[in-house]
């Protein structure tokens, strides 16, 4: 797997040297690699940090999160230390809201034009409080920091703001078992077949295998990996054969047939698999001999260990259960029939260990953490700032003939059905979605205007229609020249369902779109375009990148029917897509195709929606922060001890702001005093009128135990030499002194309420949250730091790696 997806990161290279290129396709190119590697290089560092201003230094610990508002404005509370030039430290607390741009590629969230809405000072002289709130909102940074997206999905509690799932369709699709070598030849409707220059032979576009027609003997030929295969029909009996007809050598070159030409003539070794054939989206269940099944501890389920497939077994009922593209089906058969399970699914698959080679099927067991993560992620937006004159003058629409428009079910707009891109009418007026960017015209085919507003009638598009996807594409913040375009998972193919169990984030709408064939006009060929299909593709949840990969080699090299072929009007060619889809639409060999935000570009783009844009056209997080507080690329690792006795690290990074790699033990409490906890799980609060650390007593104790990670999986930073043997972490008395001062009489965000005896209950149980939240945001944060560093996230395509996703693009054979 690792050598396929290297080759795919290779493919823009390949297509370079075989195809004749002009100066935008190498900026574009370009400006994707440099976006790609800009990217990986920035991130979550850890907490606390450090800020420093005309001699005032701030030690600001993680923020703990009160809410995230559509994804797009945060509400935080701090805990910090200050220490004025020449003074002394003093804690406090503050409150903090701000606007938000993600970045998908490295998993964090920056923070925009922070606004500082309140600062306590629990154990400061109030006449001092005045001075030492300007110091405080000087040096803190006003944006550009990064949090980690884990973080802050930790910190939030999910079930107060229930997800909103889609009226999808979750009929079991055909489902084909095998424990023999086997293929799924899928055959949108009836083959549509175009001419290979200068032979009897035709080729089938509409396919997800090489599979080619020989007018002279009524012959069907497939390559499926390194063997031919022959049949009268293409739903009949498919046998072996050494022999294929010899206009097969003249399919052209750079079209994503060189593959094939290497396989002629026919090898002669190899078994012939078996063909199950579909006209529909379908699925495989493949396994390799008679099913080896494997008991899940504390369950009474097992899986099947020699399947790429993700099937289990119920002992207590006597029921098979598969997962296909997030979506739970069950049997009494492992030959059918099959029906949707999702809302009876048992409860012992919440129990499967999160260690088991099964773990990755949380994600799509309602009611986990890691379904609870996925459908929170898939709301997130990911946010561009747009310039509309070059967005403008990129914008165009190519119709199969005359536009031609078709009603959306249970509306009065229509959509345009003989074009891959998507134009919806609403009333007298056509709107554009281009490349997550909405336009606006009084005609057609343009020109096209980036809209300042969208019809809130188009928000109402059902998941019936194959024009759905553009319902998650939003513009905000319009000025004369610039529009921030917002888009979440959905406009990628990623839906969220269900509801009465708990939601799920599942892999298309389910409905079948079938495809649209245009003969005559100006075109030699028939054309072919195909819309999304939910199934078909293989596809498997990614938790890192928060998207689904599509592919396995049962599927053919093309992934499916659906992102099989491309056309071009102006060479009068067909070629071929191998893609890997994923958050952002993934790579794609030989052009930049996504079913669900269509065909654009030449050469290998995807990346996300806005590297077709152009890097001047369009920036995101990333951009946005190199000019902003933080600028990360490397950084310097300096040791320190203090003569309190504290010791860690600080990683200073370049533009500004530290990281210090100590103990985070510093909390916010909402009723303004500053808490930590200690290792009995008592928590103290820094007040009672003396500036020290208090125990609250029975209140200030744990509630309950908080399962902590085993702190061998928390990430090690980086260390000087000197600092290699120096423990790290230690307790952290960051203001641990003995002034006398006067408690401010104020509570957080409420200056009319007595600031009071710290410890209360529901304080604490609050603490209690942040505490946990904090710990596992640390250790997923590392464990994707650990995917990205020892996959292929940085190279090919990145979507899918080696990361341990079984099956995930394991399918396609590079085609270049």
């Amino acid at each position: 797997m690792k050598k396929i997806f290297l080759l795919m990161s290779l493919c823009g290279l390949f297509i370079f040297l075989s195809c004749k290129k002009d100066k935008e396709t190498d900026k574009q190119i370009a400006a994707v690699t440099d976006q790609k590697n800009d990217s990986t290089d920035i991130g979550d560092d850890g907490w606390p940090r450090e800020a420093a201003n005309n001699g005032t230094k701030l030690v600001y610990y993680q923020p703990q999160v009160d809410s995230w508002d559509d994804q797009k404005e945060i509400k935080a509370r701090i805990a910090f230390s200050l220490t004025p030039k020449d003074g002394k430290q003093v804690l406090g607390v503050a409150s903090l809201q701000a606007a938000t741009l993600v970045d998908k590629d490295s998993r964090s969230v920056f923070l925009k034009n922070i606004q500082v809405t309140d600062v306590r000072f629990p154990a400061l002289d109030q006449k001092k409080v005045p001075e030492m709130e300007k110091l405080f909102k000087e040096t803190l940074p006003k944006g550009g920091d990064p949090v980690s997206v884990d973080r802050i999905l930790a910190d939030l509690d999910t079930t107060t703001s229930p997800a909103k799932g889609i009226a999808a369709q979750n009929s079991a699709p055909p489902i084909f078992y095998s424990s023999n070598p086997a293929i799924l030849l899928i055959i949108q409707g009836e083959p549509v077949l175009v001419p290979v220059e200068k032979s009897d032979i035709q080729y089938v576009v509409n396919t997800n295998w090489d599979l080619f027609f020989d007018k002279a003997t009524n012959d069907y030929y497939l390559l499926a990996e390194n063997i031919w295969l022959t049949s009268k029909k293409v739903e009949g009996k498919w046998i072996k054969t050494t022999k294929v007809p010899e206009g097969l050598k003249n399919l052209p070159s750079g079209q994503n047939f060189d593959e094939v030409k290497k396989m002629i003539p026919p090898p002669s070794s190899g078994n012939a698999p078996e063909v199950f054939f579909s006209k529909v989206p379908a699925e495989l269940i493949l396994v390799e001999g008679p099913p080896k099944f494997v008991k899940i501890p504390g369950t009474q389920l097992l899986y099947i260990d020699n399947t790429e497939n993700d099937v289990f077994a119920n002992e207590a009922q006597g029921q098979y259960y598969v997962l296909l593209s997030g979506r739970w089906f069950g049997s009494k058969s492992l030959e059918g029939p099959w029906s949707y399970a999702g809302n009876n699914l048992p409860a012992d698959f919440a129990k499967i260990p999160k260690d088991s080679p099964r773990a990755s099927v949380l994600a799509s067991v309602p009611g986990t953490q890691e379904a609870k993560d996925a459908v929170m992620l898939a709301q997130v937006p990911t946010t561009a700032i747009i310039n509309k004159a070059d967005a403008e003058a990129k914008a165009k629409v190519t119709y199969d003939g005359t536009p031609q428009f078709k009603p959306i079910e249970g509306t009065k707009m229509q959509y345009a059905a003989n074009t891959p891109d998507k134009v919806i009418k609403v009333g007298d007026l056509y709107y554009l979605c281009f490349q997550a960017v909405w336009f606006m015209s009084t005609s057609p085919n343009g020109p096209w205007k980036v809209t300042n507003s969208v019809p809130k009638e188009i928000y109402t598009i059902p998941p019936s229609s194959p024009v759905y996807n553009v319902t998650y594409v939003t513009q905000t913040n319009v000025t004369d020249t610039t529009v921030e375009s917002n888009t979440t998972a959905g406009y990628f193919g990623a839906f969220i369902i269900g509801a009465t169990v708990g939601a799920i984030l599942t892999y298309g709408t389910g409905f079948y779109y079938p495809p649209y064939f245009y003969y005559g006009g100006l075109y030699p060929y028939p054309i072919y375009r195909p819309w999304p299909c939910t199934y078909g593709a293989g596809a498997v949840y990614n938790p890192w990148t928060g998207g689904w990969a599509a592919g396995r080699r049962v599927y053919g090299p093309y992934g499916s029917a659906g992102t099989s072929a491309w056309y071009n009007p102006a060479t009068g060619r067909y070629g071929r897509s191998a893609s890997v889809q994923g958050w952002y639409g993934g790579r794609t060999a030989a052009s930049s195709y996504n079913p669900w935000t269509g065909n654009y570009g030449r050469t290998v783009q995807g990346h996300n929606a806005y590297a077709q844009w152009g890097h001047s056209a369009a920036t995101n997080g990333r951009d946005w922060v190199q000019s902003g507080h933080v600028t990360t690329r490397r950084g310097t690792a300096i040791g320190y001890e203090t003569s309190g006795g504290n010791k860690g690290v600080i990683t200073h990074r370049r533009g500004g702001g530290t990281t210090i790699h100590t103990n985070n033990n510093m909390y916010a409490g909402h009723d303004g005093h500053i808490y930590k906890r200690d290792q009995n799980g008592n928590w103290s609060h820094y007040n009672n009128g003396n500036g020290g650390w208090t125990q609250a007593g029975t209140l200030g104790s744990s509630q309950h135990k908080i399962n902590k990670p085993d702190g061998t999986n928390l990430p090690k930073p980086d260390r000087d030499a000197g600092l290699a043997n120096k423990s790290l972490g230690e307790n952290n008395r960051l203001g641990g002194r003995t002034d006398n001062f006067p408690k401010a009489d104020q509570t957080l965000g409420r200056p009319e309420k007595p600031l009071g005896e710290g410890g209360s209950q529901n304080v604490t149980r609050d603490l209690d949250h942040f505490e946990n939240s904090r710990i596992q945001g640390e250790t997923r944060n590392h464990d994707f730091q650990n995917f990205r560093n020892n996959s292929n996230f940085r190279s090919g395509g990145g979507q899918f790696g080696s990361g341990g996703f079984r099956g995930g693009g394991g399918g396609f054979r590079g085609r270049r």
